[in-house]
């Protein structure tokens, strides 16, 4: 391990990052700015979802245009809106405004509001049985392979984290943990991102050709894709079903974030950095690394279930049907944030074996998921 001060590290001198920060934080009129970038770009991608597959109905392209779900639009505008940015020099100034984060977990919550409480309660049990597989499976082999190749142990913590549990959100978890240096973070979020995209396009294709149904096709992609977000998308694109079972997959693994970034915390403190006994991570951390988006999920299915089960879900159409167009807006802008956060730069600075690491892991994420969600989602249904 380097003897070298870790001034870069995340967590680390806290009470000079203010300072720091003070003359570069951008304005509150560039992250507006980010804001409405990122609202036109949705509200295209929007309109070509729904005038597309009209338009070109009867031509050549008219069956792939039908095919077409608004997670391809939103994210190619996205990247293309990025490419516009940064030729202009306007990229940085406005990345304020692209609140990923904030968009998925608004648009998971409401979610929630469209899967009957039951389903959940009846698939949370495979979920968590797959969950915990998945996850001790693929971090072991990627913890594993990062020392066979000599990473730093902290660079190995995120690409585990990230690889294995639920991508960029595990990896910053995974830094405050180990208090890993930015440049690490910022490298693993960028790959995740790297993977993460092709997949939201490859994983429907391989489901389709291997013809699984609807519940297996959802948990193969909630267990596999590394962001809550191209999980997201990919579920969309294979169908409504398999949305809904990759999402309470995801879900899962996001819950168990919490117990990874404390057994993280605890292993470089007690062992990888020998820090005194009173540094010992406390059990409050837990509930601090918890997702509390997935328990504003489970409200909206609770609450939406009950208020079927006492309206009849006849009269309760017209208000989840808003609730259900509310959801796609904020996931359109989220995949339209995704395409304008992606950055390739700092890939470039590790060289080839943290890509080679990352990569075999996903290999043994996609075999292992795919045998557990056959085995544990075969016959499921989330038919209410």
């Amino acid at each position: 391990m380097s003897s070298a001060p870790d001034t870069g590290d995340i967590g680390s001198e806290t009470a000079e990052a203010p300072a720091q920060d003070a003359g570069t934080s951008p304005s509150a009129g560039r992250a507006v700015g980010g804001v409405v970038a990122v609202l036109v770009l949705g509200g295209l991608a929007r309109y070509l979802e729904q005038t597309v597959p009209d338009a070109t109905d009867g031509t050549a392209f008219g069956e792939i245009a039908a095919a077409i779900e608004y997670p391809v639009y939103a994210i190619v505008l996205g990247l293309l809106g990025n490419v516009v940015l940064t030729q202009l020099g306007l990229r940085d100034r406005l990345a304020a405004g692209f609140r990923t984060e904030f968009f998925i977990k608004t648009g998971l919550v409401l979610l929630g509001a469209s899967i009957n409480f039951a389903v959940i309660v009846s698939a949370t049990g495979p979920a968590i049985v797959q969950a915990v597989v998945l996850i001790t499976v693929v971090f072991a082999f990627t913890w594993w392979l990062g020392g066979r190749l000599g990473l730093d142990d902290k660079l190995r913590a995120l690409l585990a984290s990230a690889v294995s549990i639920c991508g960029v959100s595990a990896a910053i978890a995974a830094a405050g943990a180990v208090q890993a240096r930015k440049e690490q973070l910022a490298y693993t979020a960028s790959m995740v991102i790297i993977f993460a995209l092709p997949s939201i396009f490859l994983l429907p294709a391989a489901v389709d050709a291997l013809g699984l149904d609807q519940a297996v096709g959802g948990a193969w992609v909630g267990g596999n894709i590394d962001t809550t977000a191209a999980v997201t998308a990919a579920g969309a694109i294979v169908g409504e079903e398999a949305l809904q079972i990759a999402t309470i997959v995801k879900t899962t693994q996001n819950a168990l974030l919490g117990v990874v970034a404390v057994a993280l915390t605890a292993y470089f403190t007690l062992r990888v950095e020998r820090r005194a006994v009173s540094a010992r991570p406390k059990a409050r951390e837990l509930w601090e690394r918890f997702p509390k988006f997935v328990l504003g999920f489970l409200a909206a299915s609770i609450i939406a279930t009950i208020y079927i089960g006492a309206v009849g879900s006849a009269d309760a159409r017209p208000y989840i049907t808003i609730v259900n167009d509310l959801r796609t807006l904020f996931l359109i802008l989220a995949f339209v944030s995704i395409g304008l956060e992606f950055r390739v730069a700092p890939l470039r600075e590790a060289g080839w074996r943290p890509v080679g690491v990352f990569a075999s892991a996903t290999v043994v994420n996609l075999a292992v998921g795919l045998g557990l969600a056959v085995l544990l989602f075969s016959g499921f249904s989330a038919a209410t």
